[in-house]
């Protein structure tokens, strides 16, 4: 507060000069990827690579503290809302062994790796290496993976490890900082109980936020309100967490995963859509302004380090981020068996073993974002005795040159090597999906005839009319063509009442089957959005009614 306070006019009017410009190109060059039809984040980093090199263009520093505490939380809280429960419960084996296990294996790797391949590197430095590029940053793969329909089963653990790396590697980060500014080697015992307290701390910090969060917006009614409460609830997850020394990561994660769950119970159809499109207007702008940043580093970390001379940095990111890649697919195949050997053995999960050409995927789309960058950009600039962190430049460029070869070289060749490997078009949910519409509907119509045992005779063609819509629909499921999602609402207030009755029918039967894992999350918001969409509509009728 105090730094806003002292924030003078002209300070304030290149601030908001600044983002407008950010959101300006982020818009520009999200509509020139749509015409390139290339996923929004490889346009923009490349953009943002051109754009620091214009002359005239003002020079941007990435602040680390910016992105962690501003940027982080609502990314987070967005991505975990939108993830799955079912599915996320049912991978968490797999998806632990990418999320805690590639990111242990990849900092051990680069720390035992890096040392024979950079002169002046010593095993610490290598560490704190590992943990830079340990994370991974799913937008850009998931971006990639949606359009060209990859399997339902390699995007949920794409997703489940994006939400728990940043943790796990910004633990490791933690630890290997303490190995070079205070040379601390910290002790088995003691890391353990970090990560115990990191995870369990954070995810009851998280839940217990969500809880609270849940009860009060059971009361609320207005739903201008409600939205604000959910742009404050990240904040208040993550910066609770990192006062208790806990993760913010993972309370942010705990916090969108219980909401999302509860949120079908508390809002009402209104605020649930105005609050789906606030907050995936407030993702894409905060992402597209991330990618931009990230490709607009280049010019200050060049100047920084240029004196080494351009083929050799070239040959050494190339170099290294090739070594990265090899290290994750070394570690996703055996890692997949024994996640997969658990899981049928242990867990009694009836799961098939993963197929090679589906764990090459898997490898392929280790793409590095801007939490690896904004975790370089604040490694200390001294020691305890006050040197120079050893490396501290080259180590930022090693990391900026993970981040744009991921995204993208890997980012661009991604959608062929799907293609190629016989990936895309398989939609594992639709056959689910269909089968619940079905179950919704003949809820509706069982519901109908039970209640028009009970009805006077003047309102038999009201019944007939509801009646036969939903028959009709029934009808469409069975031959496979377009849902019907036109309004069934008539011109007479019992007609509407009726069918709103039977909309609450079908968001009930649909709920229920999501209670009992029988659909999935993202199937169910897909249901829900259209039974909110129908009853808005019937809404609007009932008005021009009365």
């Amino acid at each position: 507060m105090i730094g806003l306070a002292l924030m003078t006019a002209d300070s304030i009017h290149e601030v908001e000069t600044l983002v407008l410009l950010l959101l300006t190109v982020v818009i520009i060059f999200a509509l020139i990827a749509r015409k390139l039809d290339t996923p929004y984040p490889i346009v923009l980093v490349i953009a943002g690579l051109v754009l620091g090199f214009v002359p005239g263009v003002p020079q941007i520093t990435l602040n680390p503290d910016l992105i962690f505490l501003l940027v982080l939380p609502p990314l987070l809280f967005s991505a975990a809302w939108n993830t799955s429960w079912r599915e996320f419960r049912f991978n968490l084996i797999s998806i632990a062994m990418l999320a805690f296990g590639l990111v242990g294996f990849t900092v051990l790797g680069v720390s035992l790796l890096a040392p024979l391949v950079f002169p002046g590197f010593t095993w610490e430095l290598g560490f704190v290496l590992g943990a830079l590029v340990s994370t991974t940053d799913a937008i850009a793969a998931m971006s990639i993976a949606k359009r060209v329909g990859l399997p339902r089963r390699i995007m949920d653990l794409l997703e489940g490890e994006s939400l728990l790396n940043d943790a796990t590697g910004l633990l490791a980060l933690e630890f290997g900082t303490s190995l070079v500014v205070y040379k601390q080697v910290p002790t088995v015992l003691s890391g353990f109980q970090r990560l115990t307290w990191l995870t369990l701390g954070g995810l009851a910090i998280g839940l217990m936020i969500g809880f609270v969060v849940d009860r009060v917006e059971r009361r609320l009614e207005y739903g201008s309100i409600e939205i604000m409460l959910s742009l404050l609830v990240p904040y208040g997850a993550y910066l609770a967490a990192e006062a208790a020394h806990a993760s913010g990561v993972l309370a942010v994660v705990a916090c969108g995963l219980y909401l999302s769950r509860k949120s079908a119970e508390f809002f009402s159809p209104k605020t649930r859509l105005q609050t789906s499109a606030v907050w995936e207007s407030l993702s894409f702008a905060l992402n597209g302004i991330t990618f931009i940043l990230i490709g607009l580093q280049l010019p200050s970390i060049w100047s920084a380090i240029g004196h080494a001379g351009w083929r050799k940095l070239l040959l050494d990111g190339l170099l290294f981020s090739t070594l990265l890649v090899l290290i994750r697919m070394i570690w996703v195949y055996p890692g997949a068996y024994v996640a997969s050997f658990f899981r049928r053995h242990l867990l009694k999960q009836h799961t098939e073993a993963p197929a090679p050409r589906q764990l090459f995927v898997v490898g392929w789309t280790g793409m590095r974002g801007v939490i690896a960058l904004a975790a370089a950009l604040s490694l200390p600039s001294t020691v305890a005795d006050g040197s120079p962190f050893p490396q501290r430049t080259f180590l930022v460029y090693l990391c900026f040159s993970v981040i744009l070869f991921s995204l993208v070289f890997q980012g661009l060749t991604l959608p062929k090597l799907i293609r190629l490997l016989g990936l895309e078009g398989h939609s594992d949910s639709k056959q689910e999906e269909k089968q619940v519409r079905r179950l919704m509907l003949q809820a509706a119509l069982s519901h109908l005839q039970e209640k028009r045992n009970h009805e006077r005779p003047e309102w038999t063609n009201v019944y007939d009319h509801l009646a036969d819509h939903y028959r009709a629909r029934l009808d469409q499921l069975a031959d496979a063509t377009h849902d019907d999602q036109s309004n069934p609402m008539g011109n007479s207030e019992r007609f509407q009442q009726l069918a709103w009755e039977l909309l609450g029918v079908e968001r009930r039967t649909a709920l229920s089957l999501r209670r009992e894992g029988k659909l999935s999350d993202e199937s169910w918001r897909k249901l829900e959005r259209e039974i909110d969409l129908a009853e808005l509509r019937g809404a609007q009728a009932g008005h021009m009614l009365h």
